[in-house]
């Protein structure tokens, strides 16, 4: 099983890369970025665990040697958020690198599953399936956006409003839409572990907007100096960790994720149905199979207030996807 991380040098690439080579399911690991990722792999291949490890830079062919033979493709690579930096700021930069590596991919790798951390997910998990559609390798089951983080800032909160943290780990909370701001809805009614009946509106409110925003908490805490770089790869690992299981054919992992709805034709159109929008994009549970995404759930029974929030989400969550158009026609990728 190789698995390449491109952006591997970066804050949050590292300590996945770190995260990576500690899965014994992984027996190859390449890194890739601009700068750093040989001397990344060199300290890595130390560690007693199965992966050989490999560190690449752009000369030489650095991405194409990087991506030969790849099996899984993570990129957390782009420039993190900082006060100030809103998600549009990032797009515009974000967006040109994502291309590049998606291109790479394309040519290189194009069976490879690709797991998309580069923010805005919402914008670059659409603009990595235009540049595979123009090579004639898209296939949708095989690209994802990485919403996990949402998925264990939910179970933190939760576990934390229940007064034990230990909870943390067993906690699941189903969450949907897309990954930024008011996209991100978590579906508190289904979580495994009920929030306590004493619990008021109020008091749910500031739990959900903690959950939709928490990367602010991260980037305002860091001062500065970062963003949510070690909980992004701690979820980032979680989820490839949970596609390597699903494709050595492990079966029932079923994980919310930000995936192209013609992933699974009948799941996408009952979701489209149920949230009463045409989109392309959306974050739900899928459950992954050898050949990536094997089946789209859709919502569940869901709340007043929760449906309320899906009914929010759509209108960002629908830009974001359609900005991507205009980067299509700028860098002629139509």
């Amino acid at each position: 099983m190789k698995a390449v991380v491109l952006g591997a040098a970066g804050g949050i690439g590292q300590p996945l890369s770190l995260l990576l080579k500690a899965n014994p399911a992984v027996t190859e690991l390449a890194l890739y970025d601009i700068v750093n990722s040989p001397g990344v792999a060199v300290d890595l291949s130390h560690i007693a665990t199965p992966a050989k490890v490999e560190g690449f830079l752009p000369p030489d062919d650095g991405l194409k040697k990087a991506l030969t033979g790849a099996n899984v493709v993570v990129i957390p690579a782009g420039i993190p958020r900082k006060p100030g930096v809103t998600r549009d700021d990032l797009f515009k930069i974000n967006a040109g690198i994502v291309r590049d590596l998606a291109t790479g991919i394309a040519t290189t790798a194009p069976k490879a599953f690709v797991l998309v951390i580069s923010n805005p997910v919402n914008s670059t998990v659409p603009i990595v399936a235009e540049v595979f559609k123009k090579h004639g390798v898209f296939d949708p089951k095989r690209i994802f956006g990485v919403t996990t983080l949402d998925v264990v800032r939910a179970s933190t909160f939760v576990s934390e409003v229940l007064g034990d943290r230990s909870l943390s780990l067993s906690v699941s909370v189903p969450v949907v839409g897309g990954h930024s701001g008011v996209t991100i809805v978590p579906l508190l009614s289904q979580s495994s572990h009920p929030l306590p009946a004493s619990l008021d509106a109020a008091a749910v409110d500031v739990l959900i907007n903690r959950i939709q925003f928490g990367g602010d908490e991260v980037v305002k805490a860091k001062d500065g100096a970062g963003s949510a770089t070690l909980s992004m790869a701690y979820a980032g690992a979680e989820f490839a960790g949970k596609v390597i299981r699903a494709v050595n054919g492990e079966k029932g992992i079923v994980t919310p994720t930000f995936v192209n709805l013609a992933s699974d034709k009948t799941g996408g159109d009952a979701l489209r149905k149920e949230i009463g929008k045409d989109l392309d994009y959306f974050s739900a549970p899928v459950e992954l199979g050898v050949d990536g995404v094997t089946k789209i759930h859709g919502l569940g029974k869901i709340t007043p207030a929760e449906k309320a929030l899906v009914d929010a989400a759509l209108p960002e969550l629908s830009a974001n996807i359609e900005k991507v158009c205009v980067f299509l026609v700028q860098f002629n990728l139509t």
